[in-house]
């Protein structure tokens, strides 16, 4: 069974950076596409970031030049690098980690930023 399990999450003031990881276990298979998506209160879930095994990357505009995401070679892990943060990056960050016909998430970790 797969599991999808994020970390690094926590407090910071705006203009800060944090790195968040994610690794997904339990699959001998890799996933296409692993990325980042976030949900702030009140709001619907929104994509922050995504890449393909080959390593082609997608941003959200509100994270471009911001934000970087990257893969952890050949395992399922992926990272997302967070500089020049602000309050509206405030949310819960959910790694999702998908290949044909699966999908899979993390239970989340809470990001907040301070102004």
């Amino acid at each position: 069974q797969v599991q999808v399990v994020e970390s690094g999450g926590g407090l910071v003031q705006a203009g800060g950076s944090l790195r968040l990881s994610c690794a997904a276990s339990g699959s001998i298979f890799s996933m296409n596409v692993m990325g980042w998506y976030r949900q702030a209160p009140g709001k619907q879930r929104e994509l922050v970031a995504t890449i393909t095994v080959g390593g082609n990357t997608n941003y959200a505009d509100s994270v471009k030049g911001r934000f970087t995401i990257s893969r952890g070679g050949a395992e399922n892990k992926v990272y997302l690098q967070m500089n020049s943060l602000k309050p509206e990056d405030t949310a819960v960050y959910y790694c999702n980690a998908k290949r044909p016909a699966y999908d899979y998430w993390g239970q989340g970790t809470q990001v907040t930023v301070s102004s």
